[in-house]
């Protein structure tokens, strides 16, 4: 039996859900992380965690983050307050570059944090949020039409409460809500599982089901 770990290369490791991400997949038994970071300063927190960085920047060639890698998660963002060129260049170009990529290295799950709202931007064309769910938008509609395995995460409010481990999910909710940012991290983590949530873009808040019990019934 061959009990080699899978790499999953992590992008925007250094950020508030790929640092949560990071730590569960350095417990797991199926996974050894990668954690993509810009800087060589970012590099001792997740040395002294005993996980493997690469320096990768995505707004310039970030290639070498992909060799022996099977799975990714992307987890970057701009969140939408660094201005639109920041937005542009890191939610839409470097998500696409990373989903290309993806496809070069045949990525066997590519994981896409993206967010509320990013499936219909037009909706929230007078909130100043509207250009970072273009960006969004844009890197999921690029991921939908490749043939990657894929998973596209698409969560409410972000928020710094303790995960609960439970989530309500649906390919689109009708409603607005919130999420704690270890559930959503939780969530990214589940679905590296090849069959489950797979080629399908889902949105999540906080709910009732037990994450992997919301993620099944998406497929059913």
């Amino acid at each position: 039996m061959n009990t080699k770990k899978q790499k999953v290369l992590i992008i925007g490791a250094n950020g508030s859900i790929g640092k949560i991400i990071s730590n569960l997949l350095k417990n797991s038994p199926e996974y050894s992380p990668v954690a993509m970071i810009r800087k060589e300063s970012q590099k001792k927190y997740f040395e002294d965690l005993g996980i493997d960085t690469i320096i990768g920047d995505l707004e310039k060639d970030f290639e070498v983050a992909y060799e022996g890698i099977s799975k990714v998660i992307f987890a970057a963002g701009s969140g939408g307050s660094t201005g639109p060129e920041k937005t542009k260049s890191v939610d839409q170009e470097g998500a696409i570059k990373s989903i290309d990529l993806a496809l070069k290295y045949k990525i066997e799950k590519f994981v896409l944090l993206s967010s509320m709202g990013a499936g219909n931007p037009e909706d929230f064309k007078d909130s100043q949020l509207f250009l970072y769910l273009l960006a969004k938008n844009k890197a999921d509609e690029h991921l939908i039409k490749t043939d990657l395995n894929y998973s596209i995460v698409r969560p409410g409010r972000l928020t710094n409460n303790s995960g609960t481990g439970k989530i309500e999910a649906a390919k689109k909710l009708g409603k607005q809500g919130e999420i704690t940012r270890e559930d959503v991290a939780q969530t990214l983590v589940d679905v590296l599982d090849s069959k489950l949530a797979s080629v399908i873009s889902f949105e999540i808040i906080e709910g009732q089901d037990k994450i992997k019990d919301a993620l099944t019934k998406l497929q059913s």
